[in-house]
């Protein structure tokens, strides 16, 4: 793992974003809550913010921290794509930029898993960071950043 012994402690927050396009069909059942599974945003939302509790067990080097704030939002766009935005929030030596990629990426998965009996071509993707602040690296906002590659719609 990276030291960070000599790191200051600061505010972190980083937030993340993905989608699941599905069949329309498949879309309009998740937001009437009709699937076998239950209640796949609730789900997904419980399922994402376990997993960016348990990023350092997934993810070999990273740092295990105690997150302050988890908060997982969905947002239908359009007939057929479900987007979904993490944002994650520590006061300590390293940023929470995996924890909130993890959520997003467990979150899409669990959709996946939850709705795949009657939509086995969901395409999830892409799941990207969208900012981070705080920390010696500085802040980041892909909406300010004209250079980064912009996907999706």
């Amino acid at each position: 793992m990276v030291d960070v012994s000599d790191k200051a402690v600061t505010h972190r927050v980083a937030r993340a974003s993905g989608a699941v396009q599905m069949q329309q069909s498949t879309l309009q059942m998740i937001l009437d809550g009709d699937t076998r599974k239950g209640d796949v945003l609730e789900v997904a939302r419980l399922a994402g913010i376990m997993a960016a509790k348990r990023t350092a067990d997934l993810i070999p080097l990273c740092h295990p921290l105690a997150l302050e704030a988890v908060r997982i939002e969905f947002e239908p766009s359009g007939d057929d794509l479900l987007r979904i935005e993490a944002r994650v929030e520590i006061t300590g030596k390293t940023g929470v930029e995996m924890e909130a990629l993890t959520a997003v990426s467990v979150a899409a998965l669990t959709v996946y898993d939850m709705c795949k009996s009657v939509d086995r071509g969901m395409v999830l993707g892409p799941i990207q960071l969208e900012a981070k602040s705080g920390g010696a690296s500085g802040d980041f906002d892909r909406g300010a950043h004209p250079d980064t590659i912009q996907r999706g719609d």
